[in-house]
This record gives C-alpha cells, sequence and structure tokens, in this order.
C-alpha cells in the first residue's frame, strides 16, 4: 500500500486476507452467529451446486453473461439509432444489460472467473471497463473493494465513503450518488492540503482515458441544457457555436445511448449500496452488523438496476465465493437462517441515522480529519 493510501485509508492493513483478521474485538454471540451463517450459506451453494453441473462451468458463464450483456446493450442502442425504439424505452433497457456487467466486474476483482488464465482474466476486466466507462478502471478498484472487505464500514472504508456512505441524507447527497465523479471531488476538497493534490491525482489517473472522456462529456451536455433552459426562461438567445448547434442531434443520441444509461445503472448502484451497509460504529470485522438486506417493495425501481444488489450483497459479505447469479439461487435459504441469526432487514432507519448501526450519538471515538473527509 502506497503512503498516500494509508493516510487516506487509515492504519488498517489492507493485505491480510479475510480470514487473518482477529476477531478479538467481536462480541463472542455474534461470532457464533456469523458461524452459522456461513455454515448454511456454503451448504446451500453446495447443495445447488451438486443439483445444477452446468454451474461447474464458472468461466464459461461468466463470458457467456458478459457477451449476452453487451450485444444487448448494443442491439439496443442500434434499436433506438435506427427509430425503432424512444428514448424512454432505450435508456432503462441498456441500464438493466449494464448491471450485469456491474456484477461481472465485481466477481472478477475476487476472481471468480479464468482465475488461472491471466489472459481471459485480464481481457474480461477491459471489457466490463468498456461497457461501463463512467468508473474507475478495474485493477484500481480491486485493492481499494479488497480492503472494504477487509474493514468494512469503519473509518479506512474508502469504497463505501466514496458513494457517500455516512453522510447525511439530503438532496446534496442524492447529487453525489449521482454525479459520483463531481461527489468524490468534494470529498477530497476537503481533505487536508498535503494530501489533497496527490488524492486527486491518483483520481485522475484512475478515470484514465474512459471516465475522463464519460464526465467531460456528460458535465458539457449538462451545462449546455441548464444554460439553454435558463436562457428560454429568461427570453435571452446564447450564441453557441455552430459545431455544437449543427451536432445536437449527435449529442442527443450519445447521452441516450451512453451517457444516460450509465448514470441511471450507477445512481441505483450508489443508492442501494450505501444505504445498506452500515458506517461508523460497527465492530471492525463483525459480518452481522457490516450490512442489513434492502429487499422491500419500495426498492423494485433502483434493484431493476443493479441486479437486486440490497437483497444478495449481504450473503456475499458472508461466503465470498459465490458468483452473482449463484446468490440469488441460494437467496431463500440464505435469507432464513440471516433473519434467524439477528441480520437486519429493511431498517429504513439508516437514512434517519446516517448509516449507523445504532443511534448516531452512540457512535465511540472522534473522527479523524479525512474520515470527516
Amino acid at each position: 500500500m502506497t503512503n498516500l493510501t494509508q493516510k487516506l485509508m487509515g492504519s488498517g492493513d489492507s493485505g491480510k486476507p479475510a480470514s487473518r483478521i482477529k476477531q478479538n474485538g467481536i462480541n463472542p454471540q455474534d461470532q457464533k452467529r456469523i458461524a452459522a451463517i456461513k455454515t448454511a450459506i456454503l451448504a446451500e451453494g453446495d447443495r445447488i451446486r451438486a443439483r445444477y453441473p452446468i454451474l461447474q462451468h464458472q468461466d464459461a458463464i461468466g463470458m457467456a453473461i458478459l457477451m449476452g450483456s453487451m450485444l444487448g446493450a448494443g442491439l439496443t442502442a442500434w434499436a433506438y439509432l435506427h427509430g425503432v425504439l424512444a428514448w424512454y424505452i432505450t435508456i432503462p433497457v441498456i441500464a438493466i444489460f449494464l448491471s450485469f456487467t456491474h456484477e461481472l466486474e465485481h466477481d472478477l476483482i475476487h476472481y471468480m472467473y479464468f482465475r488461472k488464465n491471466k489472459v481471459m482474466h485480464n481481457l474480461m476486466m477491459a471489457l466490463v471497463w468498456i461497457s461501463r466507462p463512467s468508473v474507475i478502471n478495474p485493477w484500481a478498484r480491486r485493492h481499494i473493494h479488497l480492503h472494504h472487505h477487509l474493514h468494512s464500514g469503519t473509518e479506512t472504508d474508502v469504497e463505501e465513503r466514496s458513494i457517500t456512505n455516512g453522510l447525511k441524507f439530503s438532496l446534496l447527497r442524492l447529487w453525489m450518488m449521482f454525479d459520483l465523479n463531481w461527489g468524490i471531488k468534494l470529498r477530497v476538497l476537503r481533505l487536508p492540503s498535503d494530501l489533497r493534490k496527490r488524492a486527486l491525482g491518483r483520481i485522475a489517473a484512475g478515470n484514465f482515458p474512459l471516465a475522463t472522456v464519460f464526465w467531460t462529456l456528460w458535465h458539457v451536455y449538462f451545462v449546455y441544457w441548464v444554460v439553454e433552459g435558463v436562457s428560454i426562461l429568461a427570453g435571452v438567445h446564447v450564441p453557441w457555436p455552430d459545431v455544437l448547434v449543427n451536432n445536437m442531434d449527435t449529442y442527443n443520441a450519445i447521452a441516450v445511448v451512453l451517457l444516460a444509461p450509465n448514470l441511471l445503472r450507477s445512481f441505483s448502484i450508489n443508492f442501494i449500496s450505501s444505504n445498506m451497509h452500515y458506517y461508523g460504529d460497527v465492530e471492525d470485522g463483525n459480518f452481522v452488523q457490516q450490512c442489513q438486506v434492502l429487499n422491500s417493495k419500495w426498492f423494485i425501481l433502483p434493484h431493476l438496476f443493479c441486479f437486486n444488489f440490497g437483497s444478495t450483497h449481504g450473503i456475499h459479505h458472508f461466503v465470498v465465493r459465490d458468483p452473482f447469479y449463484l446468490r440469488q439461487m441460494t437467496a431463500k435459504k440464505a435469507h432464513e437462517v440471516m433473519r434467524a441469526q439477528g441480520v437486519r432487514f429493511n431498517d429504513l432507519g439508516t437514512f434517519r441515522r446516517s448509516n449507523r448501526w445504532g443511534e448516531e450519538n452512540q457512535v465511540q471515538g472522534k473522527a479523524s480529519p479525512q474520515t470527516a473527509a
């Protein structure tokens, strides 16, 4: 871990495998609950694998889902560009296809596909990044995400903090989830000055080149329509450059097939993930306190664009080995044992408590300058 990352994350050792995390701070009752949940999920996964032998071909399944998702998104874009589909159908359909590629990237970060074939593994990593150009490159995200699993909900959990976990719920927080590029920069700008420039530099490096192009296009497009809307209401004319005015049909098409689907997908996963994870007062390594299960009917719409993430991601915190589609298959049994062992379901109070496990005034200790940022 670099010195900058250590300062940003704190002093936690992100190099330890999950199995080596000390559990001395976890109360014995929760240790028993964790063991019971893990045992049940592993047994259910083994049962389903034995029942459906095709699941043994995990590499092929992952690649097939990726090819199908990219083909589906491409054909949907083609249908829109040829006047077959309306924009309001195109955007959500492409976003649904992209949600599969997000789950694949997450599984790839945990080496679930082509673990022994570096060429194919890295090819899949590149393709899921190309499919969702609004995100940082997955190789950079891997380190941050694995650290998230080791110390979820603690001061050093940069991944969850970057998607607004722990902030007061507000319109600003909603906007930061939607425009994650500016949301992260707003948090970095509150870092101590000696870290700010280097942090922004690392963000730029992680975004280059795909996310840099994506967010530049989005911000130009957004500013154009804000200014144009205000000028129409004010009854004035803005002398836009001819190259902009003459190519608006092209820019609108890019917005429909590229910008809007990615923004819809990313907002949905950011909204669900940042509110299903607890932050600030959880015991380090205590899986019972790290996540809740969000499967209320009120979350059907965002779940449509993030593959039911809130319902199944908590399973992944207990048992990492299973790919996303298998977690859907084990969810019924997993939820039964998780509920019986004290994992929370649909705890909507998290929106009021800034994602704290307990009441906010029960949080012990003071935040460091990095955490405050």
